[in-house]
């Protein structure tokens, strides 16, 4: 190999690492992500490469070894079942009780987990306009774990909420579809149905490392999902950053 290869191969290198953990604490709001205009004042962006990949790395160990991690029982449409998922709650002291779907998760705090309010920082860092003090940690131990059609409108998260999601591990299918009259959400697994066929829809490829930001009036008119995947065997870990209004 001559020298000419190696400092190629070292520059590809450095790249992978140092230009993107520059680019994830970058002060402008956009920079690095891909914006979509969902229309009628909703957006999203998303950065595929918000978070070095080594780094992610150590993220992804951390908090599928240290977390208290829980698959609670829900309510869903008269039901009582199983989350297809596991879960855990991190929150500033003081806030309102989050409770989803007859089911209040047990609180933790962000001293006790100091890699968590790290990744918090690099947020509110990269988007100065975002107040995150909540955080829902999602995790999907296969393709057979998912989340059905849902808005994160809950009324603590105010009129407006904007909704910070990072991903680390397997990646997998996020899609959007904007919400239709008497529209049915729930924890169901994914189907196309025919009746919907014309809904607008949007969809991303969540990579390790990255970040998906929806702002505006995104939870308001807009619902999404990550559904089953058969052909997925692997481990995929969401965090997804709230604002809970102070009382």
């Amino acid at each position: 190999m001559n020298s000419l290869t190696n400092k190629v191969l070292e520059f590809i290198k450095r790249f992978d690492v140092s230009e993107i953990a520059s680019a994830d604490t970058n002060p402008s709001s956009n920079k690095g992500g891909i914006v979509t205009d969902l229309g009628d004042g909703s957006d999203v962006v998303y950065v595929p490469q918000f978070l070095p990949l080594e780094k992610s790395r150590q993220y992804f160990d951390y908090i599928d070894k240290h977390m208290p991690w829980t698959r609670p029982k829900i309510r869903v449409f008269g039901r009582t079942v199983v989350q297809p998922r596991d879960v855990c709650y991190i929150s500033d002291k003081g806030l309102k009780e989050y409770v989803y779907s007859g089911f209040k998760p047990d609180v933790h705090y962000w001293d006790d987990y100091p890699l968590l309010k790290e990744i918090l920082e690099k947020i509110h860092k990269a988007f100065p306009g975002t107040h995150f003090n909540s955080l829902l940690i999602n995790r999907y131990n296969s393709g057979n774990d998912y989340v059905g059609w849902h808005a994160d409108d809950e009324k603590l998260y105010g009129p407006n909420p904007e909704i910070g999601s990072i991903s680390f591990g397997c990646e997998r299918d996020f899609y959007m579809k904007k919400k239709s009259q008497g529209q049915v959400v729930g924890y169901r697994p994914f189907k196309r149905a025919k009746t919907d066929s014309a809904v607008e829809r949007h969809s991303f490829k969540l990579k390790h490392g990255s970040l998906l930001l929806m702002r505006g009036n995104t939870q308001r008119d807009w619902l999404h999902s990550v559904p089953k995947r058969a052909k997925v065997d692997s481990v995929r870990i969401n965090l997804t950053f709230r604002r809970v209004m102070q009382m």
